[in-house]
């Protein structure tokens, strides 16, 4: 009798409940980098535990062991699109007097709930800023790469 492997004879794949690590890339469509693992630490998460935005989990569902992907997704599919509404002039003291204020400088803002969240300085005035909290990759197409690393 041998033995081919696994024993079960079924290829572990990633479904709703998989741990996952994986290497990835997060590119603008015109190869610009976003985010990754090229440190060469893979990252590790649950399905479902909302560390991957949806769109990017399903490009990972049902791949196994080894498996590469690569997928362009259209702002509809990953960050949105930005809203004007999303924006919002704040005081010039309600910033860190260590911070040099310039427009297009991204500055972590604490929410009510303790969360951080970026915002790109878009205007400033004598006493006033005008803030973008929309996502940095809002109305940006991606590209996605990924290779799965191990599944449990």
């Amino acid at each position: 009798m041998t033995n081919s492997g696994s024993g079960s004879g079924k290829e572990k794949k990633v479904d709703n409940d998989s741990t996952v690590s994986i290497h990835f890339s997060l590119t603008l469509a015109d190869g610009t980098p976003v985010d990754g693992t090229q440190d060469g630490e893979p990252m590790t998460f649950t399905m479902g535990d909302s560390s991957m935005i949806p769109a990017l989990e399903e490009v990972i569902f049902g791949l196994s062991i080894g498996d590469k992907q690569q997928i362009s997704l259209d702002p509809r599919d990953t960050f949105g699109f930005p809203d004007e509404e999303n924006k919002h002039w704040m005081n010039k003291p309600e910033f860190d007097q260590d911070v040099e204020l310039e427009e297009g400088l991204m500055i972590e803002f604490g929410t009510p709930a303790g969360d951080q969240i970026p915002g790109i300085l878009l205007e400033i005035t004598d006493d006033k800023v005008l803030v973008d909290f929309n996502h940095p990759l809002a109305g940006h197409e991606v590209v996605f790469s990924v290779e799965v690393i191990d599944i449990t």
